[in-house]
């Protein structure tokens, strides 16, 4: 039985226990790709989604997401597709052989997608073949000889354009960046000011470029006396202004005045570094710094920037010194309480001890400062880097961070290292729930390694810019001193103490989730800590050469490869949808008869291959459940009692197919899901799910996904254009029973005032697509829809817990 036979445009009554829910579902309302289920195994070139990713190969696996020169290549080559066609006729090589010849009319050919991914298979390992290794392959494809020859030759071609290309948008910004600097130089040149008097300059006798030496010479004196100010705070002594540059430079202060650090294809680029890499300004000798800077649209532009580095550097080292002091094993600022195990900070000894960096709290805010120490399976300088760079932090947190970027970059570190990197960044930072708005940050992040083996990175808001950010309401939160100290262990392990500190409005959190975000369950260090601990053990699973095989059917590598980026995107999806970031553009819509618990976005896509195209709908809401976290998630991961709650299920068990673990727990994996039936071939329904869940947060996401897209990703083929909408569960811990054991609120009691119970915050989501025109109209029939959807799954899921 199809998803077309469950969903019908005629009206529908369900009961959920004693209530009854009538849900107007039509076949257009939910997005379920027909097909008929094939094995896994089964490779088809005649599949229609094949053609969508002709010539794609393996994307890489978690946390390869890199858009780098080859990725924006391979983007725009595939778009051509000038690569998978071929002519009967003579090559650009041999064209001067065949002159003499009549001319005939060359006859289109059009290579299979089997043949098109061979071949690319075979690029990648090998791009220049030679007459054995061609003649091998065009017996193998059904091709000729000449036709292997000429498809190499035109993917050389294709390549080598693309890089040009792309060299000379690089030459062309950096002729851009040497013009404005050429003209900035002349009107400095042309208006001269006095250094004495501040007023007109009048060369006299002496030579235009003399004039500008002296004036030259008096800005790097300037330059220099600011530097050795900053140099006392890390000598401990002082540093005169007044020695000479190649006494400084030769001691062993480590105080580096003329080479910086920053490299280009293996050559140093010439700029001035501070002590641990810190740089001021555009260098001593007035070079700019190679790292592009990210103007802001928050107000903190360039120039401002340019001006507030000295500011900025101070807070920096400020931020560092609280941090340390409060990730000490023994520092009076954590007091012990729920058996020893759980750690609140001591407000009145931290104000004694510890001076502010960032002023005072803001009237109305409140405080969260949370401590944890986990370890974690990583090096320290791996995660160092993981930190400091924005595209791979945000993927170390998928969960946590929306989006991050790098605002502006001060330093990069000095020694091939991150030590003494510091940069401005921008982050978004979410709860899996529609209650609770996400995080906009704007903050200073700062390395530093302190002894061998021990590094600190910290995070400390910078108050500059406008209030609001696209009129999102959440952005009067601070960042205090945040971050982690990282030190090194055997075998590759590493001891990490992280500590969280922010100051927030708690009038924006619904009242539903106000005890988990204030004890720190929402976004404290333990979430921060399980996360990471999650993230590289998964990690290090799938970079294992022993992967268990626990696969129903042989997947290659390059399969999992492919399936298991899919459920990312699949799941970071489902996240945008719960969440109004900015990640995805989503139109929020504002319903009185839905209430303001159900949060609906509409989107429309276009030109996205990775969802159908049309308008999506996604509603999500949060409900308290009084089950334990665990037993919930248990509950909605078991393919055995999907049926009570998933209309997907044809009503009874489901059979998972394939089953890849990313975890040592039987919960934190990716599976694929077939309803069951008399016939197994007959059935047309293939789910996508992918379940995780540490000691903070689990997830369960699915999606149906069409048969033949599927076999194509796992034979190891690209999975970008597999179109799918996710609809999921994020179970949270309510804040009122610790998974310490004990309660953290004074009564413990339920949201409904009863006693204590061990609930959970349950949050659904789904997205459905309601018109598969884009110019379409959204109707209140559609939201109603998947309203109603939400609230009977829910009914059906507490009836099935027996709590109806």
């Amino acid at each position: 039985m199809g998803f077309d036979g469950l969903v019908r445009s005629n009206s529908r009554n369900y009961s959920c226990g004693s209530a009854r829910v009538v849900a107007d579902i039509s076949p257009h309302n939910l997005y379920i790709p027909s097909g008929s289920i094939v094995e896994p195994t089964l490779h088809s070139p005649s599949i229609s989604a094949q053609q969508k990713m002709e010539g794609h190969g393996d994307m890489g696996l978690i946390g390869e997401f890199d858009h780098n020169l080859m990725g924006r290549m391979r983007d725009d080559e595939y778009e051509s597709r000038s690569g998978s066609d071929n002519f009967e006729g003579v090559s650009g090589d041999d064209q001067d052989a065949g002159d003499d010849q009549p001319q005939r009319r060359k006859k289109y050919h059009r290579h299979t997608p089997h043949q098109i991914q061979e071949l690319e298979a075979f690029f990648k390992e090998c791009p220049h073949p030679d007459e054995k290794q061609r003649t091998e392959l065009s017996k193998r494809l059904g091709l000729e000889n000449k036709q292997i020859k000429f498809w190499f030759q035109n993917r050389r071609t294709q390549m080598k354009t693309q890089i040009e290309r792309h060299e000379n948008m690089i030459l062309r910004q950096e002729n851009e960046k040497l013009r404005a600097e050429n003209s900035m130089i002349k009107e400095a040149m042309s208006n001269p000011m006095c250094n004495r008097c501040g007023g007109p300059a009048i060369p006299g006798q002496i030579s235009f470029e003399d004039h500008h030496l002296r004036i030259e010479n008096a800005r790097l004196k300037d330059e220099l006396n600011r530097i050795c100010s900053l140099a006392n705070k890390f000598l401990g002594r002082p540093l005169s202004s007044l020695a000479s540059p190649t006494a400084v430079l030769g001691s062993n202060s480590g105080l580096e005045l003329a080479i910086g650090r920053s490299e280009i294809g293996g050559s140093s680029a010439l700029g001035s570094s501070l002590p641990m890499g810190l740089d001021l300004g555009e260098g001593i000798l007035g070079t700019p710094s190679v790292m592009p800077r990210i103007r802001s649209h928050m107000g903190m532009m360039g120039g401002e920037i340019q001006a507030d580095r000295s500011m900025l550097i101070d807070l920096a080292l400020s931020a560092m010194e609280e941090l340390m002091k409060m990730a000490r094993a023994d520092s009076p600022l954590w007091i012990k309480c729920l058996g020893g195990e759980k750690e609140i900070l001591d407000h009145e000894e931290y104000d004694r001890l510890i001076s502010p960096c960032i002023g005072p709290k803001p009237a109305g805010f409140i405080t969260e400062a949370t401590r944890e120490t986990g370890i974690v399976i990583i090096n320290s300088l791996a995660l160092m880097e993981t930190l400091m760079d924005a595209n791979r932090w945000a993927e170390m947190f998928p969960s946590l961070i929306a989006r991050g970027a790098t605002v502006d970059v001060i330093s990069n570190g000095m020694g091939g290292t991150r030590n003494g990197a510091l940069q401005v960044m921008h982050a978004e930072v979410q709860l899996l729930s529609p209650l609770v708005p996400v995080r906009q940050l704007r903050f200073l992040r700062f390395c530093k390694q302190h002894t061998e083996g021990v590094w600190a990175v910290v995070d400390v808001s910078v108050e500059m810019g406008h209030s609001s950010i696209n009129g999102h309401p959440f952005v009067s939160c601070r960042r205090l001193p945040s971050g982690c100290v990282v030190q090194d262990m055997p075998n590759g392990y590493s001891k990490v103490t992280w500590v969280e500190h922010t100051q927030y409005d708690e009038s924006v959190v619904h009242q539903l989730y106000r005890p988990a975000v204030n004890s720190g369950f929402g976004f404290g260090a333990h979430r921060w800590i399980a996360t990471l601990q999650r993230q590289c053990e998964c990690l290090a699973i799938l970079m294992s050469s022993s992967i268990p095989n626990e696969d129903h059917t042989a997947l290659s590598q390059a399969g999992r490869r492919s399936l298991l980026k899919l459920a990312q995107r699949m799941t970071n999806n489902f996240c945008s949808g719960v969440c109004l970031s900015s990640a995805r553009k989503w139109d929020s819509l504002h319903i009185g008869t839905l209430g303001d618990d159900v949060k609906v976005m509409t989107r429309k896509n276009v030109d996205d291959p990775g969802e159908p195209p049309g308008i999506v709908l996604s509603a999500a809401t949060s409900v308290w459940i009084p089950v334990s976290r665990e037993s919930l998630f248990n509950f909605l991961r078991d393919e055995q009692l999907r049926s009570e709650w998933d209309i997907l299920s044809n009503g009874g068990p489901m059979q998972e197919m394939v089953h890849i673990a990313k975890g040592q727990g039987s919960g934190n994996c990716v599976s694929l899901l077939r309803a069951s039936a008399v016939n197994p071939n007959e059935s047309n329904m293939v789910i996508l799910q992918e379940t995780w869940t540490d000691p903070s947060c689990s997830v369960v996401v699915y999606a149906p996904v069409d048969v033949q897209s599927l076999n194509v990703v796992m034979s190891g083929g690209d999975s970008a254009y597999v179109a799918l909408l996710p609809s999921g569960f994020a179970i949270l811990p309510d804040g009122r029973q610790s998974s310490f054991g004990g309660s953290l609120l004074k009564g413990g009691s339920s949201p409904d005032g009863g006693g204590d119970h061990q609930g959970s915050l349950l949050t659904v989501g789904f997205q459905i697509l309601v018109n598969s025109l884009p110019t379409a109209k959204l109707t209140v029939e559609s939201v109603e829809t998947v309203n109603n959807l939400i609230s009977c799954t829910i009914q059906k899921i507490k009836s099935a817990l027996r709590l109806a």
